[in-house]
């Protein structure tokens, strides 16, 4: 498999060459954090795409849907789908006019200095969470295509990803977010159609499939509570994630933002059920595999010609290469923009950018280490999207849409919902804490809200 391990460095390496090339372009730090803000419908469309469908909408949700059935794939490919449409029917115009650099710089404006900076810290362990998600399927997908060990390969993309990263910014994602889109719709569908043509008898092996497994339905004995939960991680947690509003305000209007996300959101539906569908026939077709997130790297050697494979094997990495891209560099703009370019007056844009790389760095490295150590993608995808996220959601909500609750609402709220879920998740164990957190996420803003009003 040495000549189709040749072919994704060598992928690779044309993705770096352009990467490199856009980045000469970079002269301030909205340039290098929010590509100057100049977006267009299709620029918009295909970066807001990445943003969620990277390799672990392909590899991590067939995966899972292998392993558990279309049930499997609640949260992704349906969840985040939907999220994309959420964010372009509520939130997208409202973010792009706050004329923000991240996220947290809303919460400054809204509430306080104080908040902003509590909410940096709460928002960054669930970026790297996402980018250790991207980083281990890139390990599966070397893995997969060659006899390298996993750990190996996880260290290798890590690498590609930190030095891709630190030399684009999201001005050169943006411009290779088209080419790397467009390659991957193509890898998908052409998949689609080799297994739908070249599998023996696919209506008795679709026929074979348990009934169970079609199912949107969490297996018998999964709570309500359970199942809203599986459904408010990705809606509520992921809406105002720090990697899809930086693009989103990345766009050269309002109602460029609005439009691009619902377009997104739709073209992630529809081609996120192609993986979902290997999915559940993979059960069929590769039975036994210890581990599932291999199925469809498997399928497409498969079923796939040689140059085709590499195309499409060049396409997942590509994904990875932009979605990685863009949480790195949130998690470095948290730290980079909101500390310490906030107590740095007049500092030049060539050292903002310097600290914004070398914040890319660190949190690259943290983000490997993670990935090493994880039980596998989907798992990471979920963890992220759920990490202290029920807070930002609702400190967003109402400093968006009300003008109730001051600074301390705010910063209540994050703290009581950090708390929570981590309680409940790791202390108690409980399988809905994401909702539970939510629940006393707006509780406590109301609560608070509502007794400082009545003191003032």
């Amino acid at each position: 498999m040495t000549w189709l391990l040749a072919g994704i460095f060598f992928y690779v390496l044309i993705q770096i060459g352009i990467g490199w090339w856009v980045s000469r372009r970079i002269e301030t730090e909205s340039d290098y954090l929010l590509a100057g803000r100049k977006l267009g419908y299709a620029l918009g469309t295909f970066t807001i795409f990445a943003t969620w469908f990277g390799a672990e909408s392909v590899i991590g949700s067939s995966g899972a849907i292998y392993g558990g059935g279309l049930a499997g794939g609640s949260a992704d490919p349906f969840g985040f789908g939907l999220t994309l449409v959420l964010m372009g029917l509520l939130f997208a115009a409202p973010l792009w006019k706050k004329k923000l650099t991240t996220l947290a710089d809303l919460f400054r404006q809204r509430y306080s200095a104080g908040v902003e900076q509590i909410a940096v810290f709460m928002m960054i362990p669930s970026t790297v969470l996402w980018a250790a998600a991207q980083i281990r399927a890139f390990g599966q997908i070397l893995t997969a295509s060659s006899s390298i060990e996993i750990e190996i390969a996880i260290a290798i993309a890590a690498t590609i990803v930190i030095l891709y990263t630190i030399m684009g910014g999201l001005l050169a994602v943006a411009y290779t977010d088209i080419i790397q889109g467009l390659v991957l719709i193509f890898g998908l569908v052409s998949l689609l159609i080799l297994v739908l043509f070249n599998t023996p008898d696919l209506a008795a092996v679709w026929n074979s499939i348990d009934p169970g497994r079609l199912t949107l339905k969490q297996p018998p004995g999964t709570s309500l509570l359970e199942q809203i939960d599986i459904w408010a991680i990705p809606l509520c947690g992921s809406v105002v994630a720090h990697e899809l509003v930086a693009r989103v305000i990345a766009t050269r209007s309002p109602k460029v933002a609005r439009r691009s996300s619902i377009a997104a959101g739709s073209m992630y539906l529809g081609f996120g059920l192609i993986p979902a569908f290997i999915g559940l026939i993979g059960l069929q077709l590769v039975p036994g595999l210890e581990d599932g997130e291999q199925i469809v790297p498997i399928v497409a050697q498969t079923y796939m010609p040689t140059v085709l494979y590499v195309i499409f094997t060049g396409a997942l990495v590509s994904a990875i290469l932009s979605t990685v891209d863009s949480a790195l560099l949130v998690a470095s703009s948290l730290i980079s923009h909101n500390i310490i370019v906030k107590n740095s007056t007049n500092m030049p844009e060539f050292k903002k950018i310097r600290w914004a790389r070398i914040f890319v760095a660190v949190f690259g490295i943290l983000a490997w280490w993670i990935a090493t150590h994880a039980e596998g993608v989907y798992n990471l995808v979920v963890d992220a999207a759920a990490f202290g996220t029920a807070g930002i959601f609702t400190i967003v909500v109402f400093g968006l849409f009300s003008k109730i609750g001051d600074k301390i609402a705010a910063a209540s709220t994050l703290f009581v919902s950090m708390t929570v879920w981590l309680t409940a998740t790791f202390v108690f164990e409980l399988p809905w804490a994401f909702l539970l957190s939510l629940i006393c996420a707006i509780s406590t803003f109301l609560i608070v809200s509502t007794v400082e009003k009545l003191q003032s």
